[in-house]
């Protein structure tokens, strides 16, 4: 290869990399491009496995539920909702699942600002994107609470970012109580792993 060349590609690659883009640049990319804009930098989502959809969608079916039975105003999304975590022009993130207590924050085109919970569901090819990356970047935006999801280990992590500095690790035999709603509100992961176990076994 040509030293032209090479610095080329070098260049390109780099390109790849700089922390300039925009939430306008994140618009204007081809329908059904699947990436996440985190501090201005394009990120590569993969898309979700079957165990992955199911998970989210029992998660938001238990958060909705409990919201009705109880007069609530906390509204659940799932993926793909756009999120502007951090209300700037850097910032564009679609979490798995998510509950916004704040209508204000919610606009049709997207959420603005952070949400109250947000779960993610972890896969090999998005541990550090998930648990460190994105971790801090929830962390640091103001979500009160963190689910990560490992259905490989049958392990979910829980942060309570306003009040314990370490996760809490559950497994899929646990009721799982929600910080936001001051554990009123308890998931059982049991119930969610008789639903994905015929795919864990493939």
């Amino acid at each position: 290869m040509s030293e032209a060349k090479h610095e080329k590609r070098i260049d390109a690659r780099e390109n790849s990399f700089r922390n300039d883009k925009t939430i306008d640049d994140y618009i204007a990319l081809p329908e059904g491009t699947r990436v996440e804009l985190i501090d201005g930098v394009f990120y590569d989502m993969a898309a979700p496995t079957t165990i992955h959809q199911r998970i989210d969608m029992l998660l938001v079916s238990a958060f909705e539920s409990f919201i009705k039975n109880n007069k609530g105003k906390c509204v659940p999304f799932i993926a793909p909702t756009d999120v502007q975590l951090d209300r700037d022009n850097k910032t564009m993130v679609q979490p798995d699942a998510l509950v916004v207590c704040d209508r204000d924050k919610i606009t049709r085109e997207r959420i603005v600002g952070a949400p109250d919970l947000v779960v993610e569901v972890l896969s090999e090819s998005n541990w550090y994107h998930d648990m460190v990356l994105k971790r801090r970047k929830y962390q640091n935006a103001g979500v009160r609470e963190y689910w990560v999801v490992v259905p490989d280990k049958l392990t979910v992590l829980v942060y309570d970012f306003e009040n314990h500095p370490d996760p809490v690790e559950y497994t899929f035999s646990d009721k799982i109580p929600v910080g936001i709603w001051g554990g009123k509100c308890e998931v059982n992961f049991k119930e969610i792993y008789d639903e994905i176990a015929f795919l864990l076994e493939k």
